[in-house]
C-alpha cells in the first residue's frame, strides 16, 4: 500500500474551508485531517462538531477526525454525527481508553488511538485489537508549524507490536520531504501534514498543494 497524505486543515484559510478541502483533494489528498482542540488538554481552541458537520459535505475522501479534547466520552457521539470516519483519542486524555474506543467503534467510527511524543509505544499494547489507527505525534500537540520531534524508533515499536492487525500508523507534525522517509521506512501508513502541503498555494492557486503532495511522496518512494 502507498503512502496516505492527510492534510490538515489547520492550515487551511478558515475562512474558505470548503473551496480548500474541495482544492487540496482534487490535488491528490488521499484523506482530510482535522485537528478538535479545547484549549484544555492542548493550549488551544479549534473546532467544534458544528464546523466538522458544515465540512463534511466537501469531503468525498476520508474524514479523519483527531480529537485533541479531555474528556473525550461526552462528545464521542456529537463528532460521530457530524461525520467522522475515523475517530481518534488520545491515550493520555483520560483513564479509561478501553472504554473510548469501545464507545467510538459503538458510534459507527473507526476508532484512532494517539500518543504524546512523551508517552512510549507499550501505552496503547493493551488497545491495539481495539483500534484501525494508532496516531504518534512527532510534535507536542496544540499548534501547526512546530518542529519535527524524531519517533522513529517509537513507530518501529508499535509496528512490532501490532504484528498482522489490520491497524494503520499516522504521524502527525513536522511532516516534509525531509522528515518522511526514515518515518514511512519504520512503518508508517498515513502521514499528516499541515503547513507542508498548504505551504504557497491557494483556493484560487492550487497547484502548489499538489506539488507540495508530490514532493511527499516522492520522498517516501525514492
Amino acid at each position: 500500500m502507498s503512502v496516505i497524505i492527510a492534510p490538515s486543515i489547520l492550515s487551511a484559510d478558515f475562512a474558505d474551508f470548503g473551496r480548500e478541502i474541495q482544492a487540496v483533494e482534487a490535488q491528490g489528498a488521499d484523506w482530510v485531517h482535522v485537528d478538535v482542540m479545547d484549549g484544555h488538554f492542548v493550549p488551544n481552541l479549534t473546532f467544534g462538531p458544528p464546523l466538522v458537520k458544515a465540512i463534511r459535505r466537501h469531503i468525498h475522501t476520508v474524514m479523519d477526525v483527531h480529537l485533541m479534547i479531555a474528556p473525550v466520552d461526552p462528545y464521542i457521539d456529537a463528532f460521530a454525527e457530524a461525520g467522522a470516519d475515523y475517530l481518534t483519542a488520545h491515550v493520555e486524555a483520560g483513564p479509561h481508553i478501553h472504554r473510548t474506543l469501545q464507545a467510538i467503534r459503538a458510534a459507527g467510527c473507526k476508532p484512532g488511538v494517539a500518543l504524546n511524543p512523551g508517552t512510549p509505544a507499550s501505552a496503547v499494547a493493551e488497545v491495539l485489537g481495539l483500534v484501525d489507527l494508532v496516531c504518534v505525534m512527532t510534535v507536542n500537540p496544540g499548534f501547526g508549524g512546530q518542529s519535527y520531534i524524531d519517533m522513529t524508533a517509537k513507530v518501529a515499536e508499535l509496528r512490532r507490536l501490532i504484528g498482522d492487525r489490520p491497524v494503520l500508523i499516522e504521524i502527525d507534525g513536522g511532516m516534509t520531504p525531509a522528515t518522511a522517509p526514515a518515518i514511512v521506512r519504520a512503518g508508517a501508513d498515513v502521514l499528516v501534514a499541515g503547513s507542508a502541503v498548504f505551504k504557497g498555494g491557494s483556493v484560487d492557486n492550487p497547484a502548489p498543494y499538489g506539488a507540495n503532495i508530490r514532493a511527499i511522496r516522492d520522498a517516501v518512494a525514492g
